[in-house]
């Protein structure tokens, strides 16, 4: 399905796509959020997630999501099946809510992480918010507490952010502090207004 007002936000793990997601909404953006439609679709999968991963992913009849990261971040064979499973639900949850935004033909955000991984969206452009391996990798370690060894798993189980700046149509650099990224979102929503003259986004 073509998306004619579809703007993607992408990028990878602790790159900033959150605080860009909360700057752009600050500017009225209307956001689909992926990340919510998955964590949805986990909770509606139980059933197979418990088939596929058996007993040992869930705190009494609730999926522990950190324990089920731990598997799939440690096995590219059981993030396939993971995936198998649930982008194909997502997917259908992102387009069924693009038809409805689309109708009113104004500019909307689609957040999602995995945009380049999975494909399949027909948009008006992608966005990457973009800073650089190392200061992913610091991030995780320092604020997620990850060894350096679960850091990388992590970033590693993506497609690599310089890759994804190329293959991007605009880059939202996050590589310094708040005040620049603010700057950065500004020439974004700025771009954006420009392609829709005489309304207010």
């Amino acid at each position: 399905m073509k998306l004619n007002h579809a703007y993607v936000m992408t990028g990878g793990i602790a790159t900033g796509k959150s605080t860009v997601c909360s700057l752009l909404k600050m500017h009225g953006f209307s956001v689909i959020d992926a990340d919510v439609i998955a964590k949805e679709q986990l909770e509606v999968s139980k059933g197979e997630l418990r088939e596929i991963f058996g007993d040992e992913i869930f705190d009494v009849n609730e999926v522990d999501r950190k324990k089920l990261a731990n598997i799939i971040f440690s096995s590219s064979t059981q993030r396939e099946k993971l995936n198998t499973l649930i982008h194909p639900k997502v997917r259908a949850e992102i387009n069924r809510q693009a038809k409805l935004k689309e109708k009113f033909e104004l500019p909307y955000l689609m957040d999602i992480p995995l945009f380049f991984e999975s494909g399949d969206y027909e948009c008006k452009m992608s966005m990457v918010v973009y800073t650089p391996k190392n200061i992913q990798l610091d991030r995780l370690i320092n604020r997620e507490g990850f060894s350096l060894d679960e850091a990388n798993k992590r970033v590693n189980a993506q497609i690599d952010i310089d890759k994804k700046k190329e293959m991007a149509d605009w880059v939202v650099d996050n590589s310094f502090d708040l005040k620049h990224l603010q700057n950065e979102v500004e020439k974004f929503v700025e771009y954006i207004r420009g392609q829709y003259a005489g309304i207010k986004v």
